[in-house]
């Protein structure tokens, strides 16, 4: 039987190896315009997190089978795998060749270590603190978040549009989350008939406004988490000047009106939009994404007749409702931040309560939508700030 020294020479004899320069070559000859091998660091997080090469990604050799794949997936691809002295990433690229079926893999010769000695460059990534490591660890487990989308998500900031049936357990979920600035706009302040869904609220601050009442809970549950209010009421007079500089906005607000200028203004930005509502014990969900996808007048060229479209306070809700929708709302922001999965863009999610079901629609972008269909850089800055009168459309 083989001793284990013996064993990795055998293997580096079956496997394509490199030298540190011709990785560094490659990289540098690329230059966007080639096509430059994926670069794999296959040690322990806490290594990788130390240093690693430029535009290394992270897959740990002991997670190699069920992760790569999910990386790198194409098998034709050149991928250039390394460690710290070269073995770890031998045996990583015999597995990749025989056992997974990747077409062009190699090891790099010496590791990290090497290519340190020949004086090019590595990088030192920002790091989650001891406390973060620990609060955040079972999103740092899933490979299509890791430590780089939760650093995605701590540097986030998301608008969230109302803290109430919908708000409250959006903006619970992305505090829980990590995502470092909430912005809450909302006007209204805690009711009794509120509790038994906003659950971001509690008895003792009734009479307190929502998004005060929010910034308490959201507080003591992250630290993390910087919260920006505004206490006043979304309209055409600041509109831009609010969701200007955010990275994603929460549409939980309740009327349409709102909705056709949060859409105009977005569209105009280029800022996504995660929008659902509720109404008894149906709810709907939806992205959009300018010029990715249809926009909300692609989905809703004119608003339906009030008496088709009652409140909440009108027609009533299921209390756990906002609960399902906004814990969806929350999970379509986290994948938008980090790039995880594929968001509900040209889809449109309806949920049954009494049912229990899902359907989903496809949405197509207008191509005569007089919203996205025209081309951004064609409006002027003295057209950005103005909208048409949307109480008057919907009226209508």
């Amino acid at each position: 039987m083989p001793t284990g020294s013996e064993l990795i020479r055998q293997i580096r004899e079956q496997i394509r190896e490199v030298d540190p320069r011709e990785v560094h070559d490659a990289i540098a000859s690329s230059n966007g315009n080639g096509r430059a091998p994926l670069v794999v660091d296959v040690r322990e997080q806490h290594e990788f997190e130390e240093a690693h090469l430029p535009g290394a990604i992270h897959v740990p050799r002991g997670h190699l089978e069920s992760r790569i794949e999910g990386r790198a997936g194409d098998k034709s691809q050149p991928i250039v795998l390394y460690c710290q002295s070269g073995q770890r990433s031998a045996l990583a690229a015999h597995t990749m060749q025989q056992l997974l079926g990747y077409e062009d893999v190699a090891s790099m010769n010496g590791g990290i270590t090497l290519w340190k000695d020949r004086g090019f460059e590595v990088e030192t990534p920002r790091a989650l603190t001891a406390e973060q490591k620990s609060r955040y660890s079972r999103h740092v487990l899933l490979p299509e978040i890791g430590v780089e989308g939760q650093l995605k998500l701590l540097d986030a900031k998301v608008l969230l549009l109302g803290a109430g049936g919908l708000g409250a357990p959006t903006a619970l979920y992305l505090a829980a989350a990590g995502v470092g600035t909430l912005g809450m706009v909302d006007d209204d302040e805690v009711d009794l008939s509120n509790l038994q869904r906003q659950v971001i609220h509690t008895t003792d601050r009734i009479g307190v406004p929502k998004v005060d009442s929010a910034e308490q809970t959201i507080n003591s549950l992250n630290p993390d988490v910087e919260v920006v209010k505004y206490h006043t009421r979304l309209d055409a007079s600041n509109i831009m000047e609010i969701i200007e500089g955010y990275d994603v906005i929460v549409d939980g607000v309740d009327n349409f009106p709102t909705r056709y200028l949060l859409n105009d203004a977005t569209v105009r930005l280029g800022i996504p939009v995660v929008s659902a509502s509720i109404l008894g014990f149906d709810g709907q969900l939806a992205v959009f994404a300018p010029h990715e996808g249809p926009c909300y007048r692609c989905l809703y060229p004119t608003p339906p007749p009030a008496e088709l479209a009652p409140s909440c306070g009108a027609n009533g809700v299921l209390g756990v409702l906002p609960g399902t929708m906004g814990r969806l709302q929350a999970t379509e922001v986290i994948k938008l931040i980090t790039g995880a999965g594929e968001p509900l863009i040209g889809r449109l999610l309806l949920y049954e309560a009494l049912s229990a079901t899902f359907t989903e629609l496809k949405v197509r972008r207008d191509p005569d939508c007089p919203i996205c269909s025209r081309d951004p850089g064609s409006i002027s800055q003295e057209e950005m700030g103005k909208f048409p009168d949307y109480e008057l459309f919907c009226a209508g």
